[in-house]
């Protein structure tokens, strides 16, 4: 039996953490359930198996991209990349939930969008499966920017 290596322990820390503190700052209370959203709004429980799902994939992503990098500064592009991305998800539900602030919200998602975007190009000529890895992620940000929008339309102002 092989243990896991030392990039897939962090990998999954991150993703494990990432998903945690998403839980964490999304409280599902009242004043979210007063807001008007869009007739495409997923029901609230799809939310944690899709993020598990879309986090899981990233990390894997991370640990193929480490692993298939040609050296350190390939190893160090991998790391950037993954850490940006990390910074504007963490970013991201403080702001809409915590904050209950949308508006500021939907400024904030086009920087995890083009995080991700980055990812998808950046990992390409290291590993096309890593980077495909990150495209559900991708997808599930521009849903997701398109119902924050859409929740920012029905609902402003929010100062």
């Amino acid at each position: 039996m092989t243990l896991p290596s030392t990039p897939a322990i962090i990998a999954a820390a991150v993703a494990i953490f990432l998903g945690g503190f998403g839980g964490l700052m999304t409280p599902i209370g009242p004043w979210y359930h007063n807001l008007r959203k869009p007739a495409l709004q997923p029901p609230n429980w799809l939310f944690g198996p899709a993020w598990t799902i879309i986090l899981g994939l990233a990390a894997w992503s991370a640990v193929i991209a480490w692993n298939a990098a040609p050296d350190h500064a390939a190893r160090t592009s991998v790391v950037i990349l993954f850490v940006t991305n990390a910074v504007f998800h963490t970013a991201w539900s403080p702001l809409f939930f915590r904050m209950r602030r949308p508006d500021l919200a939907l400024i904030e998602v086009v920087f995890l969008w083009a995080s991700l975007v980055a990812l998808v190009v950046g990992l390409w000529p290291i590993s096309h499966f890593a980077s495909l890895l990150i495209v559900p992620y991708l997808l599930w940000v521009s849903f997701a920017s398109w119902l924050n929008a859409a929740i920012v339309r029905l609902n402003r102002p929010f100062a």
